[in-house]
């Protein structure tokens, strides 16, 4: 090998002291070393020049040796001390030259520990800028780096830069868009990979189904199941516990189920996966059957065993085995950690052990949200609103921040207990927050409204809302609906359509509008609505069919649809019992009440109310007795204040107005003014003023702001034309400000409502509408029925009173129905008070005489006059 020397001359060496090894700078091409003369060297003899030019050399060329070693060996001394500052002090002064790849991964593998995201980019400018390339070990430690430092963006931006054979770099990049919730990106990555012939490990399973399950979406799961079986993955526990997670997430626990049976290599979280798989679920006595046999075969439990079996404890009431769990785990030292102790005080609330609940939160060194919003719960679970607000705002104190969950918590229990104050309270903590435009919030925001009674603010909510989902229309319509605003409901049921397409419970929320207004021909359109759509197999969909039918007097449609429903539940047979009711058919009703009985379906509460209502309609006294007794003796269900009301108003309709007074003194629980208003409403139906007047005083007493009492004390009086004391009733009514609802009522003619108040002359119809009532006077006094003038309810003459009686808003509703509709078509009017009698006996008349069915529901009942005769038989 020939030198270029300084004086351009080449010689040909031969030998070299041992200590002059050769070392060729990877910096110099050609394989050429040059030789810089030093001024320390003393000028030699001109044939000593190639010897101590050679020695130099080697000299230099050690120096650069050891100083390049010495740098990234002390590079990598830094990263093993942990010391990023000094390693990247020394990186930025190293020369290009001195780094070795490994050190590029050292000193990023520490940045990653540290999470130094700013570190770590400087070092990637330092790779950047020297023109390493990025692949194989130094690539998967740049995309590592990042996606620990948090910068997934980045990552990616390396990841798709840089060859990546490896699965290792692919299951890295997906496990951390699923940590972040981007399950969709990591499903991609995991088909790109797949596409790419790269096959899966055990890891980028696990996370894939993690993905799937998340989404629920099975069908993404099964084929990931079919190609883990053909790459032999499935003896692997990693992915078997996987699948078993995956499909317990999409309700799919029998595949679940047999995962965990054909995996031979079950460890603790295998256990808990199908535990954990059943609980969330709804099959909670199976979960805590699995658990049993974990330890009948001494499989030793965890702390996510006890997480997991603990919600099992709380749904099933189980509190003697949540206790022992309890025990054990503070014996397995558990005792600390905040997951258990706030299942712990979920488990006790929901198990009505609200001071064991309180004594583990109380106890707890550390809360965490979680651990708040489960205590508040609980008070509000057991009804202890105020509790549950102060905690809440002792939580904003001590500086947790309560998430989504506990403001909607908050919200439901505002809800639930009707509390509107406190409910307005947290608005302005969610407006002061910016929480409102969350979707959930704001849903849960419109709810409270809504069950306190206070539309007009839901509806604020819902026009502010920039994104609604099906949930927002829901609760509006069903907020319309329940706040007796059926107009509102339909309204915003028609606009809905426009933007979201209406779901089953969607139609369980407007049909009860449909029912209040009796509006049988939009509940028509709507059923045609439930069956093109696929909502017939819903049965609340179908309870609230069955209910709207019935209080559109089509009750036979209603039967015939109870006859058809696949299931019925307690809700079913009680919407039927409840309508054979409101009809008059008390017999049918305890037929019904008896058949289901006879299936098993044991009755609650409202059932009886359903039974005993029916029987009051009907005069069946001895009836209703029998099912009361029934309820009290053989049911163990203790009366409430509906019942014993109803039990008032069977006997009072029945005329048997002294035994009820009598019942009511000897009633174990005070009355209300429902009890006492019942018979009061008997009072007027037998007349007697005497009575009325003494229990009329203990009704205003108990509600002196309600109208309608004073009302009906003064429609007694008039009947009897005590005028006087009407006057004195009135005056009363006056100085208390109230105010009398005007009575109305209503008839749909083509999907539209003709709306009649009494004395109503407005209508365009109103000249043929008092033309055909004049006729009817006039053959009713043909034919000697003479108009009842005490139901005119004014002191004047017998004309004045005809005249008045003629302008009652039924008979107007009535004449302009029977005139609109053709020939053979059923009249449908509806009330909202009870109808009077004077126009109950022109209705039997009017149905006799045109030959026309005419089905009237009022404030109590329906009427179906046919053939000059009532369904009520004078039970009303």
């Amino acid at each position: 090998m020939s030198y270029a020397m300084g004086t351009a001359t080449t010689t040909n060496f031969v030998a070299q002291p041992r200590h002059s090894r050769r070392e060729i700078s990877p910096g110099n091409q050609n394989g050429f070393i040059s030789f810089k003369a030093s001024s320390r060297i003393p000028i030699m003899p001109s044939n000593f020049n190639n010897s101590a030019s050679i020695r130099a050399s080697v000299l230099t060329d050690k120096t650069n040796k050891r100083v390049e070693v010495d740098c990234n060996a002390e590079i990598c001394r830094f990263c093993e001390l942990g010391n990023l500052r000094s390693a990247m002090d020394m990186l930025q002064n190293s020369k290009k030259s001195q780094l070795e790849s490994s050190t590029y991964c050292s000193i990023l593998q520490l940045c990653a520990n540290h999470k130094s995201l700013q570190d770590g980019k400087k070092v990637h400018s330092v790779i950047s800028s020297n023109s390493v390339d990025v692949n194989g070990l130094l690539g998967c430690k740049l995309v590592y780096m990042y996606v620990t430092c948090g910068d997934l963006r980045e990552a990616r931006r390396v990841f798709d830069g840089i060859p990546k054979e490896d699965v290792f770099l692919w299951s890295l990049l997906m496990n951390h868009y699923a940590k972040v919730g981007d399950f969709r990106e990591s499903i991609t990555l995991f088909k790109q990979m797949h596409h790419l012939g790269i096959d899966a490990n055990s890891y980028s399973f696990s996370c894939v189904l993690k993905c799937f399950g998340a989404l629920g979406s099975l069908v993404g799961g099964e084929q990931a199941h079919g190609y883990l079986l053909r790459l032999g993955f499935d003896s692997h526990n990693a992915v078997g516990n996987a699948l078993i997670s995956f499909y317990a997430k999409c309700k799919q626990i029998e595949s679940a189920d047999k995962v965990f049976e054909d995996l031979s290599d079950r460890d603790v979280i295998s256990w808990n996966s199908i535990i954990s798989g059943h609980v969330t679920n709804g099959i909670s006595e199976e979960g805590l059957e699995i658990f049993r046999e974990m330890q009948l075969l001494e499989v030793k439990m965890d702390l996510a065993t006890m997480v997991s079996v603990l919600p099992a404890c709380a749904e099933m009431g189980r509190l003697f085995l949540g206790r022992a769990l309890h025990g054990y785990g503070i014996k397995a030292c558990y005792g600390r950690e905040i997951t258990l102790n706030n299942t712990l005080v979920d488990m006790y609330s929901k198990c009505v052990c609200l001071d064991d609940a309180i004594r583990v939160f109380q106890t707890m060194n550390e809360r965490s949200v979680v651990s708040w919003t489960s205590m508040m719960a609980g008070y509000a679970r057991e009804g202890q609103l105020t509790s549950a607000i102060k905690l809440f705002h002792k939580m904003e104190t001590e500086g947790v921040k309560p998430d989504l969950f506990t403001v909607t918590s908050i919200l439901h229990a505002c809800a639930s207990n009707g509390s509107l104050e406190d409910g307005k309270n947290l608005h302005d903590h969610v407006r002061r927050n910016n929480l409102q435009p969350n979707l959930f919030v704001a849903n849960a925001l419109m709810d409270m409204y809504a069950k306190c009674g206070s539309m007009t603010d839901a509806r604020l909510v819902f026009d502010e809302m920039i994104v609604r989902d099906i949930v927002s229309w829901n609760t509006m319509i069903g907020g319309y609906s329940k706040n007796c605003l059926p107009n509102d409901a339909l309204n915003l049921f028609i606009n809905m359509q426009s933007e979201s397409k209406p779901n089953g419970v969607s139609m369980a929320c407007v049909l009860p509008a449909c029912s209040s207004l009796s509006a049988l021909e939009r509940g028509r359109e709507i059923h045609g609505n439930v069956v093109r759509n696929g909502f017939s197999s819903d049965h609340h969909v179908n309870n609230s069919l069955v209910d709207m039918y019935v209080k559109c007097g089509a009750l036979e449609v209603a039967r015939l649809l109870f006859n058809m429903m696949p299931v019925k539940d307690l809700v079913s047979w009680t919407v039927m019992i409840a309508g054979y009711g409101m009809h008059g058919r008390g017999k049918d009703a305890i037929a019904v009440f008896n058949e289901m009985h006879r299936t098993g379906i044991k009755p609650d509460g409202i059932s009886f109310i359903a039974i005993l209502y029916a029987c009051s309609h009907s005069g069946l006294v001895d009836e209703g007795w029998r099912f009361f007794n029934f309820m009290r003796n053989d049911c163990k269900i203790e009366p409430k204040l509906e019942h014993y009301a109803c039990m008032v108003d069977l006997l009072a309709r029945a005329g048997h107005l002294t035994k009820a007074y009598k019942f009511i003194g000897m009633m174990p629980i005070e009355p209300d003014s429902t009890v006492w208003g019942a018979l009061l409403c008997g009072c007027r139906i037998h007349r007697d003023v005497k009575l009325a007047e003494n229990v009329a005083e203990r009704v205003f007493e108990l509600e002196p702001e309600n109208t309608g009492y004073y009302v009906l004390l003064a429609n007694i009086y008039s009947e009897a034309e005590k005028w006087e004391e009407v006057k004195k009733l009135r005056e009363r009514i006056g100085r208390k400000g109230l105010k009398k609802n005007p009575g109305c009522s209503w008839v749909e003619i083509k999907s539209k409502y003709h709306v009649f108040v009494s004395g109503d002359r407005s209508h365009p119809q109103t000249k043929r509408i008092q033309s055909f009532l004049e006729k009817v006077k006039t053959r009713m006094k043909e034919e000697r029925h003479l108009p009842n003038k005490r139901y005119a309810l004014i002191n004047a003459g017998d004309m004045e009173k005809e005249e008045a009686l003629c302008g009652h808003s039924e008979k107007l509703a009535m004449a302009f129905g029977i005139l609109s509709l053709p020939p053979g078509k059923t009249i449908r009017v509806t009330k909202n008070l009870r109808v009077c009698g004077d126009c109950h006996e022109m209705a039997k008349f009017i149905s006799n005489m045109v030959g026309r069915e005419i089905i009237l529901r009022d404030s109590n009942r329906f009427h179906h006059f046919e053939h000059g005769r009532c369904s009520c038989r004078g039970y009303w």
